[in-house]
């Protein structure tokens, strides 16, 4: 089981997972469906068993990469912890796991639940043909809220989409941080990237401008739904990391890529995300 958990970077949930319940509980306290405890549980099956699958994918996917890359050959299909027939067995169950509980929660999350793992898997592909790649990476994170909302109400509303376009912004902004660890060598393979195809200072531009969006959907919700005070706080400080993350990261010095990769991004989703739950809880 630890080997599977360091094969999925499990301690990465922590990225979408915060921003699920927002679109859970966005739908039990802005619409007059009920909370329900076996939705919830259904709603971080759906969450784990598809980050597993994506995840397991990816490094089954980029095995023969990441044994070529200096920085990624310790992950465990390179290092021989894990054999790409297990990972790629793990995908296949993950993904089976995924629908089976999307069957349970309502039809329409199981209708689109192929889309899902479409958008979730393909990630992986991507890098071999287009730089656009962390913003297809954003799209497979940002289904997050949506789908969250769609367990609780089985339709589509335009509220969860704001937190869906901030997810989206926000990953493709800091994974194209993190792709400038790999500029040199994503060039000398041939592989696509913003790093590699814009260089670092551009990078960094785009992803600023990526993460300026971000925290414009953040605040959209106020025009749509009464919010209270700690929401406010929420936005400030979900700014406040994103601006404090580009401070960390300079074209000419790459040493805190991983600070503000893990630990800064970690704790925005977090508390941003704890700050609304209180929010919909005393205020709203």
């Amino acid at each position: 089981m630890k080997k599977y958990l360091s094969l999925v970077t499990f301690s990465h949930t922590i990225f979408a997972m915060p921003f699920a319940f927002i679109g859970f509980f966005l739908a039990v306290t802005t619409t007059n469906h009920p909370f329900v405890w076996q939705k919830l549980v259904m709603m971080v099956l759906c969450m784990v068993f598809a980050r597993n699958s994506a995840m397991a994918f990816n490094r089954y996917l980029d095995r023969e990469i990441d044994a070529r890359n200096p920085r990624t050959k310790v992950r465990d299909i390179p290092a021989g912890r894990i054999s790409p027939t297990s990972a790629l067995a793990f995908t296949l169950v993950n993904c089976a796991l995924f629908v089976v509980v999307t069957w349970f929660i309502n039809p329409l999350c199981f209708y689109l639940s192929p889309v899902a793992l479409l958008v979730v898997l393909g990630y992986s592909a991507t890098k071999r043909f287009t730089a656009l790649c962390h913003l297809v990476l954003g799209i497979g994170l940002s289904l997050a809220p949506i789908g969250a909302y769609l367990s609780v109400t089985g339709a589509f509303a335009l509220l969860p989409v704001f937190f869906s376009l901030a997810v989206l912004c926000w990953v493709s902004g800091f994974d194209i941080i993190y792709a400038l660890q790999d500029e040199d060598f994503d060039r000398s393979e041939n592989l696509h990237s913003i790093p590699a195809y814009l260089g670092k200072v551009n990078a960094l531009r785009l992803s600023t401008f990526l993460h300026i969006l971000s925290a414009l959907f953040i605040i959209m919700p106020i025009f749509y739904t009464n919010v209270g005070v700690l929401y406010y706080i929420g936005i400030v400080f979900f700014s406040a990391m994103l601006i404090y993350q580009h401070m960390l990261v300079k074209p000419n010095d790459l040493s805190r890529v991983n600070f503000a990769f893990m630990t800064t991004n970690g704790i925005a989703s977090v508390v941003f995300a704890v700050l609304f739950l209180l929010d919909r809880t005393f205020f709203v």
